[in-house]
């Protein structure tokens, strides 16, 4: 059960850095992508460098306490955090009538929330 919350960790980690990609793209170019990047138009600049920092924050709440053995009861407290980001973004998307792209957003939102089950309950860090 460790191995697998470590390995699922480590993807939600890696998905946050990779989202954080979004500030170094012009919004206009990310909305010409298509419907996906559209979003972006809906938030100001600096609202996305505020989600950018979110994201970046949560990739380092879901790694670095357990790794460096400090607080890591911040990893699950993390993991729920991550949890009401995706699920408030499935939730933009569905607002926004993109019934498509809000399979991601939720399965993000399952995998934090098997990560805040898994390390609060059947395999919390010790010490």
């Amino acid at each position: 059960m460790n191995l697998v919350l470590w390995i699922v960790t480590g993807w939600l980690a890696v998905a946050m850095v990779v989202s954080t990609g979004k500030v170094l793209v012009p919004r206009e170019k990310l909305a010409s992508m298509g419907r996906a990047g559209e979003w972006v138009m809906d938030f100001s600049p600096r609202a996305l460098w505020v989600i950018t920092i979110l994201e970046l924050l949560a990739a380092a709440g879901l790694i670095l306490p357990a790794v460096l053995g400090i607080a890591p009861v911040l990893v699950p407290v993390t993991a729920v955090c991550v949890a009401v980001l995706f699920t408030g973004a499935a939730t933009m998307r569905l607002r926004r009538g993109e019934r498509l792209t809000v399979l991601p957003d939720l399965v993000y939102a399952a995998m934090a929330a098997f990560v805040a089950w898994g390390r609060f309950g059947p395999a919390p860090f010790t010490g």
